[in-house]
């Protein structure tokens, strides 16, 4: 794999193209001031050392040069090294309820905003684990495979709304079989999965989904969103909410008793959340009880700098051109380096 580290400094190239055009003008126009004098071919007999030439091979040397430079400061890398990394920790798959009624504002500022807050404090308080993302409303999926690389866990985080599922629901028992199957099954790491979801389930048996994750040895945790007491769904970019057929609005309500069910089938905790941090740190209490074990990570950090021979192609070129004088120079004008150009 090659790569720059610094790519930024590659902007320097745009100065190139326009070094040359000045170049080419001021050739131009110093064609014209000898052209005022007199007739070129004749004036060439009376300046038998100036070369036309020369100055143009010692700018096209000067411009490789200040490109090789550029290069240089960019710090081309070449050849990464695939290495394997041992950590000590665990494996977490968060299983995250995308359905519009996520969107109720009974939780500040709404239920799914909520979830993605407690989520980004959960992602950077690990160091060591390796952790995945489902996604789920009436169909569930992976959003991302598990994985220690906690920079795409909060980029993907970032972007996740409920216009990712079209098929509107709350699958809970969908999303706990798909977070079982993310895991890696010969891993000997401890294994978790964290529900976040107001528990309005009307797809399938979410119990028996963290009653066969238990039997995988898999602890099942549980965040409730919302209150039961519940609030409006507000309908996106309007000021109205959601409504029934006969014109009602629909209040949707944390259903603490089907929250409860499912962490107690899964051997988990389960824990309301509210607009301070103490889901998050009763969950963060739970995991770090779980045991730690040796987790093998490939990673792809080890790049070759690859500089110098950009920096010594440059210094050869460089020393080249201090050598080629603008004008022929008589001792080596024997060896007619330039005596095809000269009399253009």
């Amino acid at each position: 794999m090659f790569r720059f580290a610094e790519p930024e400094y590659l902007y320097l190239l745009l100065v190139v193209p326009l070094l040359t055009l000045i170049f080419v003008f001021y050739r131009i126009r110093k064609r014209k001031n000898i052209a005022a004098f007199g007739d070129p071919d004749l004036l060439e007999g009376l300046m038998p050392n100036v070369s036309t030439v020369r100055p143009t091979v010692k700018f096209i040397m000067q411009m490789v040069v200040l490109m090789l430079l550029v290069v240089v400061l960019a710090r081309p890398q070449f050849g990464t090294k695939a290495e394997e990394v041992k950590r000590q920790g665990i494996e977490v798959m968060i299983a995250l309820d995308i359905s519009n009624s996520m969107m109720a504002t009974d939780v500040a500022p709404n239920r799914l905003a909520k979830s993605k807050q407690i989520l980004s404090q959960l992602i950077d308080n690990m160091s060591n684990d390796k952790v995945g993302l489902v996604v789920f409303a009436g169909d569930a999926f992976t959003q991302l495979p598990i994985t220690a690389d906690y920079v795409s866990a909060k980029m993907f985080l970032s972007t996740i709304s409920p216009k990712l599922i079209a098929r509107q629901g709350t699958a809970i028992g969908s999303a706990v079989d798909l977070a079982i199957k993310s895991f890696n099954p010969k891993s000997p790491a401890s294994k978790a999965i964290i529900l976040i979801t107001d528990g309005e389930n009307h797809e399938d048996n979410a119990v028996e989904a963290a009653r066969l994750a238990q039997k995988e040895g898999i602890v099942v945790h549980v965040i409730g969103m919302g209150r039961p007491e519940g609030a409006p769904i507000p309908v996106d970019g309007t000021m109205s909410f959601w409504k029934d057929k006969d014109g009602n609005v629909v209040v949707s309500k944390l259903n603490e008793v089907m929250c409860n069910d499912i962490a107690s089938a899964g051997q988990g905790v389960y824990v309301r959340a509210d607009n301070t941090n103490a889901a998050l740190r009763a969950v963060s209490n739970e995991l770090d009880q779980l045991a730690k074990t040796e987790l093998t990570t490939t990673t792809f950090s080890n790049y070759n700098e690859q500089f110098q021979s950009f920096a010594i192609i440059a210094l050869v070129l460089l020393l080249m051109d201090i050598f080629i004088l603008e004008r022929i120079n008589k001792r080596f004008s024997r060896l007619k380096i330039f005596d095809l150009k000269e009399k253009l």
